[in-house]
């Protein structure tokens, strides 16, 4: 049975309702978790409140002494995080340990506040008066949390939160809640004090009564699109700001003189790597002119030969889907592809993973021929799944990037620069990759997302993260000469 952790102290939920972690390749039980009733928000929210008005006092050289603490932890326990993941939420160990490293990354970039939270001043602004702004944390803050990625999302938010003189609450997903109960032992031998970080297991009436509670000033959220939507919704109904990374519909763009080879080794390693339940996955690729037939080919043999299975097993190059109904959604997408004209050039349902025939797996998948207009051309299927799309020119596929309602990541892959440049001024997207698969941000970059893929205005990671958790204060001042002689 997992726990809370509110103030310091690890606590039993008094949840009536729980739910089985289940590992997706074998459908073993690993854990259970508590629904926590929304009366455990507010503890946690109110334990946040208390421990802020010491925490924010406490100096940003001594604050991050704990996030340097915290970073030493999880190289220590590198590789049990990594397996933890793996083994509830499906990906191959090396996705996995990719994941931390990321993760990481975000406490190292964090560990700069001191510099990164520095304000503005400017003297004489008028005769004797001088103006300034300083950053001040916002308070008590909340991160919600998503399944595909349990250890590196949290990093996004928690290392910049607490490093900026805010205290926080974390809700996992209930469905991969393992990792970061894991991650909150470490925190606790950081020695943090009390209050200043706390976790709460949970569904949907926790992610209300966060959204909901007066006291939480700021909200960190990926997930869907839909539910994107409706947390930022609610939230800033309620007064907070809050930043919602929702879903995607990825295009890569293949142009004729693009290095088959590569293109084709990383379009793959984009599409199917982590069974692709990641916002960053390609899941259209649109052939230029003559690369069509070069890149069909070459694609579909790569993704037949994918070996697929257990994500401990070294030669694995692609774990399950998260869930039963996961896979039962996406297979079901795929025929209805079929049913709106697409052809299916390889189908990865229903496989034999001998040894693991209760997992959730989905073999890598290849449309071809989809209408740019149909509904599976615009819907995430979060699942290995590429569409192919065949156009004639460079400008009708960046039309094609533009009238989609997504826009999280859009990609070229080309050897001319002219094309790239064009590529990334015109292309209506927050991540651009150029003869990248996957335009991940390095964590001193913020994870940027436009459109219907994100709802607010500063995003996660590096500069962004910094000015969401921080609220600027200007000041005015002047000071006569002669100001002693009014006493």
């Amino acid at each position: 049975m997992l726990k809370n952790y509110i103030n310091g102290e690890w606590c039993t939920s008094s949840a009536t309702n729980y739910l089985d972690v289940i590992n997706p390749a074998t459908a073993e039980v690993l854990g259970t978790v508590p629904l926590s009733p929304g009366t455990e928000v507010d503890r946690a929210a109110i334990a946040a409140a208390d421990a802020f008005t010491t925490w924010r006092r406490i100096p940003p050289t001594e604050r991050v002494q704990y996030l340097f603490k915290l970073k030493n932890l999880l190289e220590e326990h590198f590789d049990e995080l990594a397996r933890t993941i793996t083994l509830e939420c499906g990906k191959t160990l090396a996705e996995s340990k990719g994941e931390m490293r990321r993760a990481i990354e975000n406490v190292e970039v964090a560990c700069g506040i001191p510099i990164l939270m520095q304000g503005d001043y400017l003297e004489d602004v008028a005769r004797g008066i001088d103006e300034f702004t300083i950053r001040q944390p916002v308070g008590v803050t909340a991160i919600i949390a998503p399944f595909n990625f349990p250890g590196m999302i949290p990093f996004w938010f928690m290392p910049y939160a607490l490093a900026c003189g805010n205290t926080t609450i974390i809700k996992p997903s209930e469905k991969v809640p393992l990792t970061m109960q894991k991650i909150f032992y470490l925190l606790e031998q950081t020695g943090l004090p009390k209050g200043v970080i706390n976790l709460v297991n949970g569904a949907k009436e926790v992610v209300d009564a966060i959204l909901d509670h007066p006291i939480i000033r700021a909200i960190s959220f990926v997930g869907s699109t839909p539910i994107a939507k409706y947390v930022y919704s609610r939230a800033a109904a309620n007064g907070k700001r809050a930043q919602c990374q929702g879903g995607a519909k990825n295009p890569i763009i293949v142009l004729p003189d693009a290095d088959l080879e590569t293109t084709i080794k990383i379009t793959a390693d984009s599409a199917f790597g982590c069974a692709g339940q990641r916002c960053l996955a390609a899941s259209l690729a649109v052939t230029v002119g003559e690369a069509r037939e070069t890149f069909t080919e070459a694609i579909s043999e790569v993704a037949q030969t994918r070996i697929v299975g257990y994500g401990l097993d070294e030669k694995v190059h692609m774990g399950p889907v998260i869930t039963r109904e996961s896979q039962t959604r996406i297979e079901g997408l795929i025929q209805k592809g079929i049913d709106e004209g697409a052809t299916v050039l390889v189908d990865g349902r229903h496989p034999n993973i001998s040894g693991y025939e209760q997992g959730n797996f989905i073999k890598p998948t290849i449309l071809q021929n989809v209408n740019p207009k149909s509904e599976i051309a615009r819907t995430e299927i979060f699942g290995p799944v590429l569409g192919l799309i065949h156009l004639n020119t460079i400008d009708d596929a960046i039309a094609l990037v533009n009238s989609s309602e997504w826009g999280n990541m859009a990609c070229l892959f080309t050897t001319s620069g002219a094309a790239a440049r064009k590529f990334r001024y015109e292309a209506d997207a927050g991540n651009i990759g150029i003869n990248i698969g996957v335009a991940a941000p390095m964590a001193f970059f913020p994870f940027s997302g436009w459109k219907a893929s994100f709802f607010g205005d500063l995003h996660g990671q590096g500069r962004h993260a910094v000015e969401f958790f921080t609220q600027t204060k200007v000041v005015v001042e002047r000071w006569p000469k002669d100001w002693s002689r009014q006493f």
